[in-house]
């Protein structure tokens, strides 16, 4: 079940995802990166060799960012999301939302691939003024090869969104390989 979707078993160096792993713990376990908490700032800063390459904002660290930045959600939308991870990569101007799914057995999870495009489209509202793009993407397990979500995976690709299994490369998110 590979068309259109990254397995991640191919991957060079990226990040691999694990149930319950924030996206802060990933890049703390990479070398050359790391992570500074912001004074007074939503999220964290993601440094490269010194250097800022990307904020993570999970949860509702993302919402303090868009007030930093002068939106009021409430003004956009009638319902805050919360995900599970947001990575604002600077060079890019592009935010990258993040969902992790690992199922082991079939559930609520099943109809909740099917809500991506509304979720990516009340990200992009809520980033417009701020001139963000938005990519929307989930990391799923392998539960999710099965060829039962043959047409859920499909779907996710024809609204814009994406899915990977287990991990996303580095090169995806734009971001340097460490050395």
């Amino acid at each position: 079940m590979k068309k259109g979707g990254k397995s991640g078993e191919s991957t060079r160096t990226g990040l691999e995802f694990e149930k319950r792993t924030s996206l802060k713990a990933l890049f703390l376990r990479l070398p050359d990166y790391d992570v500074r908490d912001m004074e007074d700032r939503a999220g964290s800063c993601l440094h490269y060799r010194d250097r800022i390459v990307a904020r993570l904002l999970p949860k509702y660290q993302f919402y303090q960012f868009l007030e930093e930045e002068g939106v009021n959600w409430r003004d956009i939308v009638s319902k805050r999301l919360v995900p599970d991870d947001a990575l604002l990569v600077v060079v890019r101007d592009t935010l990258f939302i993040i969902e992790v799914k690992y199922q082991q057995v079939g559930g609520s999870v099943d109809e909740k691939l099917q809500t991506c495009d509304f979720k990516r489209k009340q990200y992009v509202k809520l980033t417009r003024e701020i001139g963000l793009r938005v990519e929307y993407v989930y990391v799923l397990s392998d539960w999710f090869k099965d060829p039962r979500y043959k047409d859920t995976l499909d779907y996710i690709l024809s609204v814009n969104c994406h899915y990977m299994f287990n991990s996303i490369p580095l090169k995806w998110f734009g971001l340097p390989e460490p050395k």
